[in-house]
């Protein structure tokens, strides 16, 4: 891509304030652009992907009336440069960089909202605690959605039950993609509660998918997750999980795996740093899966831990970050480090290292910059070394 295409690109991103301000409609517009340049360099590829990709979410919700309100949000990625492969374009000398050039509706939902709850029906976005089971995969430029009923009570002051039904699940890949849409008879199960000793998640996800019967599973777990102050401004942070995972309906294979996740840290004003250990259970013949997870954001921005190895995966992490006002205008750039080790779940096989390298900072009110790069070095052929790099500007209205 030249640059002055780029610059062109960013022009209309920078610009875009000006456009979605004349939405003299009742309710509210939303406008959402994403213009991101990714490369990635992996071993065992002839050729380096370079991918630009503008994404464009334009959406409207009605006024509230009695409670009800409905939402319609359509998608749109374009592809500026597109030297990578997207998974739809053939192009198998390059790297993979799952954003391919698609145009969908996104999100398209009726709810209603009380004193004591929620319900949404219809196409949406649907993310359960941190999105590790089940999320909307936010960091690619086609979102995951659902069409899905999800109802939420609050039948105490610090509990909250939700339920939803999953019919389909509208995958990053997109429509043409034979695996971008899969047909689900899917439950989900989860109850929150604030407690003296931290948040306290319970869940069960019964999970079934006709398109892909192998991704088939029950999972129930908890998670417990708090902080506790040390000193002034000064606090311990800590999260527990643990969940057990067995084959369900349509599964073709008998398992049961499990998954383990701990983490201490300390949290201050400006900077946080956290030690933790996540280990995800492997039988020799599968490892344990997260088929609606927000991967990106767990083991790794590498994404060399999509599907989880049939030995497991055992990840020995140390994450931090910081925010620090720089400038007159006390602009704060933001930036986060991690390393991590991997290795299978019992220890005895090592995968690899990788490091995890982000600093970003807003450029208006509407506007935000990020430069993000991952180093991963595999120590077997099976998990090829590679480095990505991503930098990205969003506009949010």
């Amino acid at each position: 891509m030249t640059s002055a295409r780029l610059a062109t690109a960013a022009a209309i991103l920078l610009s875009a304030p000006a456009a979605a301000a004349a939405d003299g409609l009742p309710g509210k517009i939303g406008l959402d652009m994403r213009l991101r340049a990714e490369t990635v360099e992996q071993d065992g590829f002839g050729e380096t992907a370079q991918a630009v990709t503008l994404r464009a979410r334009l959406g409207y919700e009605t006024p509230e009336w009695n409670g009800f309100a409905a939402l319609v949000e359509g998608e749109a990625v374009a592809a500026l440069a597109d030297d990578y492969n997207s998974s739809t374009n053939g192009k198998l000398r390059h790297p993979l960089v799952t954003d391919p050039e698609t145009v969908e509706l996104n999100r398209l939902q009726l709810s209603w909202t009380g004193t004591a709850g929620q319900a949404v029906a219809g196409r949406q976005r649907l993310v359960l605690g941190a999105g590790r089971f089940v999320g909307n995969v936010g960091f690619r430029q086609n979102e995951q959605t659902f069409d899905a009923v999800k109802g939420v009570l609050r039948p105490a002051k610090e509990v909250t039950l939700t339920y939803a039904y999953l019919d389909r699940v509208h995958r990053v890949f997109g429509d043409d993609h034979p695996q971008g849409d899969w047909d689900s008879d899917t439950h989900l199960l989860q109850a929150d509660a604030s407690t003296p000793a931290g948040q306290l998640s319970i869940y069960g996800y019964l999970m079934a998918f006709e398109t892909a019967p192998a991704q088939s599973n029950a999972t129930w777990g908890a998670r417990l997750s708090g902080a506790r102050p040390l000193r002034e401004a000064v606090s311990l942070t800590y999260e527990a999980e643990y969940a057990r995972q067995t084959g369900y309906r349509n599964s073709p294979a008998d398992f049961d795996l499990s998954y383990a996740a701990f983490c201490l840290g300390l949290k201050g004003p400006r900077a946080w740093a956290s030690l933790g250990a996540e280990r995800l259970d492997g039988d020799g013949r599968r490892g344990f899966a997260t088929p609606l997870a927000t991967l990106h954001a767990f083991q790794g921005w590498a994404d060399v831990f999509l599907t989880t190895p049939p030995g497991g995966v055992r990840d020995l992490n140390l994450r931090a970050g910081a925010s620090v006002p720089v400038g007159p205008r006390s602009v704060p750039l933001r930036m986060q480090a991690a390393a991590h080790d991997f290795a299978s779940d019992d220890g005895a096989i090592r995968y690899g290292r990788e490091l995890d390298l982000l600093v970003g900072a807003p450029l208006s009110k509407r506007v935000n910059a990020e430069l993000k790069a991952a180093l991963f070095d595999g120590a077997r052929p099976a998990f090829a070394d590679r480095t990505k790099v991503w930098l990205t500007l969003e506009f949010k209205y």
